[in-house]
């Protein structure tokens, strides 16, 4: 929802003096509306986005000097569509989406981290001969389909493996993955350790993940993105919409109870026990998302890391060529 902007109650003066008339009114000056901005949340309203439910009801993002408008996309909406139309300001999506995005022409900016990590894992069932990437050799792994950060993410576990596509079955499943992985469809599944993981655990199915890499993934998660002319345009609204999203994180961080409170008012049926459940255990594994293994919450965005994914993304065919990251990010707009 728009967060509102309080405005002062106007008071009438009256200065009185002997025999004199009375002096005109002294009306102070209105509160200036405050500017306003939409955030795109790309995914139904789920607690992985509550740090901008807390962020909304906390007031972080007024505090911050600007008002706030929370928008879920569509089931069919493109991720950035809205944002380069003009309908939303900021999104938050995979950064290396919005590198592939960039190289398709479109005008794109990330400003700040939100996950300090990349989220996305191999997962096997708890008793598969699949011991390691190098063990993927020759079995069959499901995707939801060849674009996103599940497909980017098996493209990094199979070069770490020393594998290529040649040597699996890549199978398009759509978002079925628990099911293909518990009905034997497929061998594996690339999902986020704080979605598919969390609901394969709370389906009572064991399973087991693998880090699509053993060292750094050359991938950046999820970012909070706007667009080069809005960041010249409106510097100060970009600054505004970073410092409320970080308190947001930063409070979520530090007593995750406040998110499944702010959370209430988003999500339908977060009074069913199983649904409660099942946002408890998300929670939980998206904290360690959003603090990274040093446990810093800056939204500080890595130039090192940016050029590690540019480069990957560009050799390894995932952009139309090596994108120049340091017009895809810029850490200028963090307190």
């Amino acid at each position: 929802m728009r967060i509102s902007v309080l405005s002062a109650a106007l008071a009438a003066v009256l200065a009185l003096g002997g025999c004199a008339a009375p002096a005109a009114p002294v009306t102070p000056s209105a509160t200036p509306e405050l500017p306003t901005a939409t955030i795109g949340l790309t995914y139904i309203p789920n607690v992985q986005f509550s740090p901008f439910y807390v962020a909304d009801a906390q007031d972080s993002f007024t505090k911050a000097g600007v008002s706030a408008e929370l928008r879920h996309h569509g089931a069919s909406e493109g991720l950035f569509t809205a944002l380069v139309a003009g309908q939303e300001q900021f999104v938050v999506a995979g950064a290396d989406e919005m590198l592939q995005a960039r190289s398709q022409g479109m005008d794109l900016l990330a400003v700040s981290a939100y996950y300090r990590s990349y989220p996305v894992v191999v997962i096997v069932p708890a008793e598969s001969p699949i011991a390691n990437l190098a063990d993927l050799k020759g079995h069959s792994i499901g995707v939801p389909g060849k674009y996103g950060e599940s497909w980017f993410g098996l493209q990094v576990a199979l070069r770490n493996a020393g594998l290529t596509e040649a040597d699996v079955e890549v199978k398009e499943i759509g978002y079925t993955q628990q099911a293909a992985l518990q009905t034997g469809k497929v061998d594996a599944i690339i999902g986020f350790s704080n979605n598919d993981l969390v609901q394969s655990a709370l389906s009572s199915f064991a399973t087991r993940s693998l880090p699509i890499s053993d060292a750094e993934v050359p991938l950046v998660g999820a970012s909070l993105i706007t667009t080069t002319a809005f960041a010249k345009e409106h510097p100060e609204v970009v600054r505004s919409v970073v410092a409320g999203t970080l308190a947001g994180v930063k409070a979520v961080v530090a007593a995750p109870g406040v998110a499944m409170t702010a959370s209430e008012d988003y999500i339908p049926g977060l009074d069913v026990p199983a649904t409660k459940a099942a946002a408890e255990a998300t929670l939980t594994a998206t904290v360690p998302l959003w603090k990274g293994a040093d446990g810093v919450i800056d939204g500080r965005l890595d130039p090192a890391q940016w050029a590690q994914m540019a480069q990957f993304m560009g050799a390894n065919g995932l952009t139309s060529t090596v994108q120049d990251p340091t017009l895809a990010m810029s850490n200028d707009y963090l307190a």
